[in-house]
């Protein structure tokens, strides 16, 4: 709580990095429920613009080195829950 929360992704693929590829960041609650879109990157980094944590993720990845990590600002009790990170490089899955 209060500090930076830094969400690690890797990613490997067999096709060359172009700017096809997309990420998604998804977040469902520890109670359950609909999850939420946290953040997308497809040439740049498009935070989300609703929900709980708006204003709160920062792009810290570098595609071109198979990383896809983010950070959540202030993080509270109350984000805690699963978040999935989401990596397609056409035609690569």
């Amino acid at each position: 709580v209060g500090e930076q929360a830094l969400l690690k992704c890797s990613f490997k693929s067999s096709s060359p990095i172009t700017e096809s590829l997309l990420v998604d960041w998804t977040y469902r609650p520890l109670t359950g429920g609909q999850m939420e879109t946290v953040f997308h990157y497809q040439s740049i980094p498009h935070p989300t613009t609703a929900g709980k944590f708006k204003d709160r993720i920062s792009w810290l990845g570098n595609v071109a080195n198979g990383d896809a990590s983010i950070a959540v600002q202030s993080p509270e009790l109350s984000d805690n829950g699963t978040f999935f990170c989401s990596v397609k490089n056409p035609p690569d899955v």
